[in-house]
Parts: C-alpha cells; sequence; structure tokens
C-alpha cells in the first residue's frame, strides 16, 4: 500500500478562534488519475504480426497446444507474442497493443485478456496472428492501472473513482504537488498525521494506515503463480481487488455468470486445484470451493505475517511465498508449506526462510522458486527441502515460472529465461529473451 511523502511541511499553527481548533497546512506528492474518452479507449487495440522489443515483464500464460507463450507487458501497454514451439530458439513475434492489460487466460484457441475494466477476448487458432473477437464492458468496474514506477506516493482512488464515467476511463497517473489546510479539534484523532522516517516526511492516517490444477473445460493454458485468472472446467475466476468474479466461457461469448463475489480481502493471486480456488492474499491463504461453479463457497483461511504471496497446489500441498516490499507489509521473506488434503482445516506442514521470493511453481515433486534468481529443489518430503537444493541460478530477479513438460520459463527483469530439467543432476539454461529496458 502506497503512502504520501511531504515534499515540504509549513508548520502552521493557527488557533483560529477556538483553543480547541488546529490548523495545518501540507505540501506532499500524489498520484492523479489521467483519463481517456472510452470511445478512445475501447478502440486502441492493435494486432502486429512484427515483433516488438519487449521493455518490461508480467504475467505469462503458456498454451501447451501450441507452444506458444503470451507476456503482458504493463510498460510497452499490450501482449508480446512468443512463439516457443523450440524453447531452445524462441522467437518473438508479434504484440497486441492494449491499455491496461495485466492478467491471461487460455481455454479453446481463446486467449482472455483484462484491459482495465474490461475483458478482451481474440481467436487464437492461428497463435501467432491474433484476431480481436469482443469484449465485455465494465465486468472489472473498479479496476485501476498502477503508477509506471514505484514512487512510493499514494493514489487519489476518490479522484478517480468520482470522476470516472463522466470523464472516461482511468488509463494512468501524474504525480502532482499538492498544498492543504486541515483542520481538526486538539485532542482529537488527527486525520492526517505527519510522520518522520529518514528525513522524510510521510503522511498517514490516525490508525497509522497509510492511504492509498485442475483444468478441465477444454484445451487450457497454463498461468503462472501471480496470475489472478484461473479456469475451472467452463469458467473463467477472476480476482482484482476485495471481488471474484465468474464468467461463463461454455458459449459464443463470454457472459458474467454471478454478481461479484466480496472476499473481503485484498486477493492477489488465484490458483485453481481440483474442485476449489487458493487465494493469495497479504495477510494469508484463502480457500474457496467451486464445486458449485456458480456459488462458490468459503471453506478456510490461514493467516500469516503480513507480506504478498503467491500460492501453488499439487498433491495436497500447498506451497506459499510471502515477501516484503512496498507494497506487501512488513519484512517476512518465507516460503510456508500446508497439507491441504482436508481444505476446510489446512495444516502447516513448516516454514523455511527464503530471500525476497516472488512466484513460484511445482511439478511433480520440483519445486520452482524465483528467490535470489531462481532456486530449484526436490520437494519428495517437505521437511527435507532445504537440504535437496537441486540447482540456483542468480544475476537476474525472478518474477514467475511455468515448468511444463522438463522445460522451466521464467519471467524475470531482465528477460524470459527457459532451463531443461529433464535430467535433475544437470539442469541447464537453453535460451533467453532478453527485455530491453526503455526508461
Amino acid at each position: 500500500m502506497k503512502k504520501s511523502v511531504l515534499v515540504f511541511f509549513a508548520g502552521i499553527i493557527l488557533f483560529s478562534g477556538c483553543a480547541d481548533k488546529v490548523t495545518e497546512t501540507v505540501t506532499y506528492m500524489i498520484n492523479e488519475p489521467v483519463f481517456m474518452s472510452a470511445q478512445e479507449f475501447r478502440e486502441s487495440v492493435k494486432i502486429t504480426t512484427k515483433a516488438v522489443v519487449i521493455s518490461s515483464y508480467g504475467k505469462i500464460c503458456f498454451d501447451p497446444e501450441t507452444g506458444f507463450i503470451y507476456i503482458s507487458s504493463s510498460e510497452t501497454g499490450g501482449i508480446h507474442i512468443v512463439d516457443n514451439t523450440d524453447p531452445s530458439n524462441p522467437k518473438n513475434v508479434g504484440f497486441i497493443e492494449m491499455i491496461g492489460n495485466a492478467d491471461l487466460a487460455i481455454r479453446n484457441d481463446k486467449l482472455y485478456a483484462d484491459a482495465l475494466i474490461d475483458l478482451v477476448w481474440f481467436d487464437i487458432s492461428n497463435p501467432a496472428s491474433p484476431k480481436l473477437e469482443g469484449r465485455l464492458e465494465n465486468v472489472f468496474s473498479k479496476n485501476l492501472p498502477l503508477p509506471q514506477t514505484d514512487n512510493e506516493f499514494s493514489i487519489d482512488y476518490s479522484l478517480a473513482y468520482g470522476m470516472e464515467g463522466s470523464k472516461g476511463v482511468v488509463v494512468g497517473w501524474e504525480l502532482k504537488q499538492r498544498t492543504e489546510t486541515i483542520t481538526y479539534e486538539m485532542g482529537s484523532s488527527r486525520w492526517w498525521r505527519p510522520e518522520k522516517s529518514d528525513g522524510v516526511m510521510r503522511l498517514t492516517g490516525a490508525d497509522g494506515i497509510a492511504f492509498s490444477a485442475e483444468k478441465g473445460g477444454g484445451n487450457v493454458g497454463i498461468n503462472g503463480s501471480m496470475s489472478r485468472f484461473a479456469i475451472y472446467k467452463d469458467y473463467l475466476y477472476t480476482v482484482i481487488n476485495n471481488y471474484m468474479s465468474v464468467i461463463d466461457l461454455s458459449g459464443s461469448e463470454p457472459v458474467k455468470a454471478a454478481d461479484n463475489i466480496h472476499i473481503g480481502w485484498n486477493v492477489e493471486t488465484i490458483f485453481s486445484y481440483k474442485d476449489n480456488m487458493f487465494m493469495g492474499t497479504p495477510t494469508g491463504m484463502l480457500i474457496y470451493s467451486v464445486t458449485d461453479p456458480l456459488q462458490p463457497q468459503f471453506m478456510s483461511v490461514v493467516s500469516h505475517v503480513f507480506g504478498c504471496d503467491p500460492v501453488v497446489v499439487e498433491d495436497d500441498i500447498a506451497y506459499v511465498t510471502i515477501h516484503s516490499g512496498n507494497l506487501c507489509g512488513q519484512n517476512a521473506n518465507d516460503l510456508l508449506i500446508y497439507d491441504v488434503s482436508d481444505v476446510k482445516n489446512p495444516k502447516h506442514i513448516v516454514t523455511y526462510a527464503m530471500t525476497k521470493p516472488k512466484g513460484l511453481g511445482i511439478d511433480n515433486g520440483i519445486l520452482f522458486i524465483c528467490d535470489d534468481g531462481l532456486k530449484i529443489f526436490n520437494a519428495q518430503d517437505p521437511q527435507t527441502i532445504m537440504a535437496n537444493r537441486l540447482a540456483h541460478y542468480a544475476g537476474m530477479e525472478g518474477f514467475d515460472v511455468i515448468p511444463f513438460n522438463n522445460v522451466l520459463m521464467m519471467i524475470a527483469d531482465d528477460g524470459l529465461y527457459q532451463y531443461d530439467y529433464s535430467d535433475l543432476s544437470a539442469i541447464n539454461q537453453i535460451s533467453k529473451i532478453t527485455i530491453v529496458r526503455t526508461k
């Protein structure tokens, strides 16, 4: 959660007529919304069969039917198309220009992607040359883009939500300086309270809180652990902010199949396993049953220290990483492992200290974790994982992984890496597509 950072604090305390009233003037920085008309926003999708340089990393989705990888890139503003039929020689072959994309899912030659408030879908029967098929408008009505850079300044949500619709769609943020005069009563909880840390003034609220698988259903793509999209049978489940949406994919066009389900947690990731959805939140792992696909039912929650956390599950064992960071909370960096054979009563098995883990994947007892690069473990026995590390590749900041058919695909800060793990005694890197930073 981001914090407002003061660039100047005017210590003006005025007693305006009453001794119990105090007025302060504060100057601070904040991200204000940038709007685009709804028509311009929805007409901005463009598809090219020419490669566009990948300049930032994001979510990844692999189509095992075609061997293509699709990579979301917030900085480039769309989806990169990679022909990975030969993992030792992947080729960047095309690009879908689309504002506000973060997440992807594939089912039966269709690519589904969020475009801020809308769901957009493409025909990818020719994977190198997608065709735009349609758009489900306003299905993610509260979805907002993140600032392009992690500048640690808060977002003006009230202005974004208050003006959205009348001014169009929020497509970005512009950092602005504001000066405000705030009056409060002496002895009461101050709405604004300046705090100083390392010489930097920060504004927080009076309470100290900063402002701010089982596949099924046809041919299904494989998502990384950081995904907010998951497919179960004929349904696409999405988690954005505090809500789960259920979208029916069985017809010629996707249809929102149920009212948004209020989860009550800021859900960050979702993973489909058997008849359940495992969701990562800043404070724990949530499990919902989708035995009735249109009425997901809460099963349990496992709480842990504050931190960002993706989840993957194999053979009724759930693997969760939590990492520290500005958007996640405290300085916890761990791998947590649970027995989830009884989804109503998950049992903690073991916790391991990590460096700063992010995405992870599991394939037939082999565990891949983006931590200080990439770490690979034999996880057959959860109690001995740290003693059974198979490989460690450093020098990059791994973000997420997809293991499939003895090939590990990893998106990192500087590229798309691939490793052959068919021989666990000789795991080796077989290719890399470099991310070229433009900023």
